[in-house]
């Protein structure tokens, strides 16, 4: 299946001939936050898929979903929805994923924002330098810009 079987609404922003000359060359349309075919069976992807899935949801403070989040709560639904299990907190996250470099992060990692030594945030990465995240109270799920050089990543394995 194709992006553009996918995603209906992307043919009329593309246009016809856009989309048919997509298809005929075997090419394809990439939408930040959203895995291709070839990964959809990873945890990781879902846990992807199902971050993105949430957008617009309200943050919550403590919230693990399915309709309110706060920013662990979020990764923690992902994750479990995909299959894996993560602890409650993004400190007790951080202690249970295998950390890895910047240059080694993947769709899918775990983003911990942290201060020293204290990680104080999490969200999910999209690739293109973007997290899937529950930022604040009075906030929403979102994609946004990874803001800060104050990072870590972690995998889930």
């Amino acid at each position: 299946m194709t992006a553009l079987n996918r995603v209906p609404s992307l043919m009329v922003r593309a246009g016809t001939a856009s989309a048919l000359t997509l298809a005929a060359v075997g090419g394809s349309v990439v939408i930040p936050g959203v895995a291709s075919d070839a990964s959809a069976a990873t945890p990781a992807t879902k846990a992807l898929q199902v971050a993105a899935s949430k957008k617009g949801s309200p943050y919550a403070w403590g919230a693990s979903g399915p309709r309110r989040f706060d920013c662990s709560g979020l990764t923690l639904y992902s994750y479990k929805a995909a299959g894996k299990k993560l602890p409650r907190t993004a400190a007790q996250q951080y202690n249970t994923t295998r950390h890895i470099s910047a240059s080694n992060r993947r769709a899918g990692d775990l983003v911990f924002f942290h201060s020293g030594s204290n990680v104080y945030h999490v969200g999910i990465y999209a690739g293109q330098g973007k997290i899937w995240h529950a930022p604040r109270t009075g906030d929403v799920v979102r994609l946004q810009k990874i803001w800060t050089k104050s990072v870590w990543y972690g995998r889930v394995s």
